[in-house]
């Protein structure tokens, strides 16, 4: 699904983003662009980043998104470079670019004879993460959408080592057979958080070429072919983007009726439910009833519940006002 857009699939999502956090060591990201061509083409519900060896050295350098930009770039760790010369010379980094990794701590600054000098405050740990899980979210499978075609699209591609349909509803063998069988299918109940494996997914080839579905008509299919580096690159981007975004990516409403989960999630004592705030506690609500925000820290819950650390000792000094770049 490109977003969860009703509150069962909003609902269903945060609960198995919650058990997962619970159950397993992954850093855990929702809603993110899953596509090399162009990422905001095939946006995946929920990513699972495997923490890999190297995994503490990334956790020390930045709580934040790094921009891929960043990473590949000329800017090193052991000599500072000119950053108006190396913004000048590159295609790719442009000064926003430098600006989100001055901010996340990725990059450092300083000033020789007035002029603006870069380095890289720490070498970027290439195996920090040992693997990705794509999890497209279908609560109800009696209206399936697109979910045929995304799926097929993430197994062709092979931008994650396992890709997994979770759904609410009993599954039967005509559900199996609609979808690729590389694709592991789960069985999970967002009031219990009991989570069934009905098939194991299978593990996908990720460092070799790959194929992206672009468009899709009755008689004609666009593709275009994603070589390995473009993968791992995207591998990269979506790993880094799942660590600085999180899952808990709502503001709670300053409303009377507004609480959380112990786990963070945003509920309404009114309805008695888990409700997604950005499209259910606005004006329009019939309940609405202007209150205190209920103080929920997110990232502290993060911190505690998973391997993400929060404000590491490898941050610098941020400068407000600038944005996550991913």
């Amino acid at each position: 699904m490109a977003d969860a857009d009703t509150p069962r699939e909003f609902a269903f999502e945060l609960a198995l983003c919650a058990h997962l956090e619970e159950t397993t060591e992954w850093i855990l990201g929702r809603q993110l662009g899953a596509a090399v061509d162009r990422s905001g083409r095939r946006i995946v519900d929920v990513v699972g980043v495997v923490p890999g060896p190297d995994f503490d050295d990334r956790a020390r350098i930045t709580d934040r998104t790094i921009p891929i930009r960043a990473i590949e770039s000329d800017v090193g760790v052991g000599t500072s470079v000119p950053r108006n010369r190396t913004v000048r010379n590159s295609s790719e980094l442009h000064d926003s670019v430098v600006d989100a990794a001055v901010d996340a701590g990725f990059f450092a600054t300083e000033r020789h004879d007035g002029r603006e000098f870069l380095r890289q405050t720490a070498r970027y740990p290439d195996s920090w993460f040992a693997g990705l899980v794509g999890i497209e979210n279908k609560p109800d499978l009696g209206a399936p959408g697109d979910l045929a075609r995304q799926l097929r699209t993430d197994v062709s591609l092979g931008l994650f080592e396992e890709v997994v349909l979770a759904t609410e509803s009993h599954v039967t063998r005509a559900h199996l057979n609609r979808i690729p069988e590389e694709v592991g299918v789960w069985r999970f109940d967002p009031e219990t958080g009991r989570r069934e494996e009905i098939r194991e997914a299978t593990a996908l080839a990720t460092g070799g070429p790959g194929v992206e579905l672009l468009a899709e008509e009755p008689l004609r299919t666009d593709v275009a072919l994603v070589d390995g580096d473009g993968k791992a690159r995207a591998r990269t981007r979506v790993a880094e983007r799942a660590y600085g975004k999180g899952w808990r990516t709502y503001d709670l409403p300053a409303c009377a009726h507004a609480e959380s989960t112990a786990d963070g999630r945003p509920r309404c004592a009114e309805f008695e439910r888990i409700v997604d705030p950005s499209r259910a506690c606005g004006a329009a609500c019939s309940a609405r009833d202007p209150g205190t925000r209920p103080d929920v820290d997110a990232d502290e819950l993060r911190d505690e519940r998973t391997p993400w650390r929060r404000d590491p000792p490898g941050v610098v000094r941020r400068q407000a006002g600038l944005d996550r770049f991913g």
